[in-house]
């Protein structure tokens, strides 16, 4: 028991250091993180008495399973307020993604025009069949354009419009880099959980590491994966609209499949070693 109480202690310090490097960029202090960890620690406790069978766990079971004392957890009963947007399924990224495959499939339609005349493809097309015309196109234009997703709008607005970047990453927003980043990780960080607690179905979840490499290497290799990447997206993103199509409003299961690069010059005092493997945990074939 002390054993798993510090490897887990140790595999925390690893998951908790790249969000620690984030708060404290953000300027956010102990007493913030703090209140953070305690709200998580009562949902998910909760959680857990929830799984076990237990739909309303009492304060003395919630204490108990999170250290916290029946006074903190009473004070602490809350719904708390989520500010960031939602990232799953945002009518913008809906559009923005299906205009991407369109593009795949025909390059020259990174440039579309933005009124439906009945002759090919426009963006307001684009937009309707994305959202199934819950939003208008207009407001789904002005989103992108706040992004900074798109450019080339003319001054009338009956012009012609045109795909930036190959992905919806809103980098000009602060606010939707942050939900991104939260959605993204959660999703990473909850399949590697999954798949160290024994949970069924296994995840896919594979890493290749090497050390020892130059700078100028590692950038080489991070664009041979975008490459890649790139072919598997366009084929992700068109079997899963299939699939929701097929479910007809009918499913319950929400899905996200990503990929992940990261490199850095080590400190001088790490001395460098040439050897490179692939990290395979568990996979669901």
């Amino acid at each position: 028991m002390q054993d798993r109480l510090k490897w887990t202690q140790s595999a925390l310090v690893r998951i908790l250091r790249p969000a620690v490097r984030l708060a404290l960029a953000m300027g956010l202090k102990h007493a913030q993180l703090e209140e953070i960890l305690r709200d998580l620690l009562l949902e998910e406790a909760r959680h857990l008495w929830r799984s076990q069978g237990i739909p309303d766990p009492n304060l003395s079971q919630i204490s108990v399973t999170t250290g916290l004392n029946r006074k903190d957890v009473t004070a602490r009963v809350r719904q708390v307020r989520d500010p960031l947007p939602a990232t799953e399924g945002s009518s913008a990224a809906k559009a923005f993604t299906a205009w991407l495959q369109l593009a795949a499939e025909e390059p020259s339609r990174r440039r579309l025009p933005i009124v439906d005349t009945g002759h090919g493809p426009s963006f307001e097309l684009v937009a309707r069949l994305a959202t199934r015309g819950d939003v208008h196109h207009r407001t789904l234009l002005e989103e992108l354009q706040r992004l900074n997703l798109v450019r080339g709008l003319t001054g009338d607005g009956e012009g012609e419009v045109e795909l930036v970047g190959d992905g919806f990453i809103p980098a000009t927003s602060l606010r939707d880099m942050l939900a991104f980043t939260g959605d993204n990780v959660r999703d990473h960080l909850l399949a590697a959980v999954s798949n160290t607690l024994g949970q069924q179905p296994r995840m896919l979840e594979r890493s290749v590491y090497a050390s020892g490499l130059t700078v100028s290497e590692c950038e080489r290799i991070h664009q041979l994966a975008r490459e890649h990447w790139d072919s598997v997206h366009y084929r992700l993103v068109r079997e899963m609209t299939q699939a929701h199509a097929s479910a007809a409003g009918m499913g319950t299961a929400r899905m996200r499949v990503g990929v992940y690069v990261y490199h850095e010059d080590e400190p001088p005092d790490v001395k460098p070693t040439t050897r490179a493997g692939s990290a395979k945990r568990r996979k669901k074939t």
